[in-house]
């Protein structure tokens, strides 16, 4: 341990200084911390209606963040260079000259390949079979490895590491937004199932009579508990976007009537989801983001009624559903411990760019 905590200092990725006396007898260990400020990897969340990119320190200090909305509807992989280049311009233009960048980690709504870089689906962006990392490197202009995941996946990783689950070795994990995705931590591992696609909770058959969804079926949990449908309960358009969520919210924060009762309707469609989830993979602890965090406590009535109905009383005592503490930054998080876990994985070869 002492010669990799020397190389690490050596490459300037942690600090050793030593620690005060403890009044213990023997000479008390070094502390050693990371080099947050200066060694960094790239974070890109890609969302139907938003793309957000962060540089996060070693440590997972979230250093830069810059988003926008897409300049185009549910663009093409080409359409989302420009807004790209733009955003990563902004965030190295911020960093101290020289930072190390280690890598780049991606979260996508979609169905990622187990090699990590291709997307085999995203229906709610509209794309099939798509290679990422070659799109965002020439994109951002910077040559360093890209790794790429479902962001819900991502969601989960960041929320057991750094969030609402911590030292939490089961967790499912459910975000909502136009889509609805889901990751679960088993023993304290990603679950990637055997495909690679495991967690598309958004497409569990939850109403027969359902609504037809973008991945070609029908009646999928999403139909129920997506932004379209909370938007259309609450007398929004369905694609009113977040301008239109961000009212909703503050209208139930005032205690409005309809959107009170919109909420009371999603949050026991959530609840009818999650208690089938929760009986079969007994994950603990679940942790709702994103949308579902935002609204929780309008929710949390009709849900915890429906779970209180439906999950198996063993497995119910001992499961917790919180809301995020990481809030939006979920997937984002999650995405710079991807590429932080690919560069340390060999420390004292990790490669970097120097900004």
């Amino acid at each position: 341990m002492g010669a990799l905590v020397n190389e690490l200092h050596e490459r300037d990725l942690v600090d050793e200084v030593q620690a005060p006396p403890s009044g213990a007898p023997g000479r008390p260990s070094p502390v050693v911390t990371p080099r947050a400020d200066h060694n960094v990897v790239l974070a890109v969340e890609l969302l139907v209606d938003t793309v957000t990119v962060a540089a996060v320190g070693l440590g997972g200090t979230r250093l830069r963040t810059s988003r926008r909305d897409w300049a185009t509807a549910r663009p093409t992989p080409d359409q989302i260079q420009s807004d790209l280049a733009e955003l990563t311009g902004e965030i190295v233009e911020s960093l101290p000259s020289g930072t190390a960048l280690f890598g780049i980690g991606v979260a996508v709504p979609g169905l990622v390949q187990r090699d990590g870089a291709t997307i085999a689906i995203a229906p709610n962006l509209g794309w099939t079979n798509v290679c990422l990392p070659p799109i965002i490197t020439q994109a951002m202009g910077i040559d360093a490895p890209v790794s790429v995941q479902n962001e819900a996946n991502l969601g989960a990783l960041a929320e057991s590491r750094r969030g609402a689950a911590q030292r939490r070795s089961n967790v499912l994990y459910v975000s909502g937004e136009i889509g609805v995705g889901g990751g679960m931590i088993s023993s304290g591992t990603l679950v990637g199932g055997a495909t690679g696609f495991a967690g598309e909770i958004g497409h569990l058959p939850v109403n027969p009579d359902g609504e037809p969804c973008h991945c070609g079926a029908s009646g999928c949990f999403e139909t129920e508990i997506g932004e379209p449908r909370l938007l259309r309960r609450a007398g929004y358009p369905a694609d009113g976007g977040r301008p239109a969520i961000d009212d909703l919210v503050r209208r139930a924060a005032d205690g409005d009537a309809a959107v009170l009762a919109a909420l009371a309707e999603h949050g026991r469609w959530l609840g009818y989801g999650l208690s089938g989830l929760i009986n079969v993979l007994d994950p603990g602890i679940v942790v709702l983001g994103a949308l579902f965090a935002r609204v929780h406590r309008h929710l949390e009535p009709t849900m915890r009624a429906e779970l209180d109905r439906r999950v198996i009383s063993a497995i119910a005592n001992e499961t917790r559903v919180v809301a995020s503490t990481l809030g939006s930054h979920s997937s984002l998080l999650g995405a710079a411990e991807l590429a932080w876990d690919r560069a340390l994985a060999d420390p004292t070869e990790a490669p970097a760019v120097r900004l």
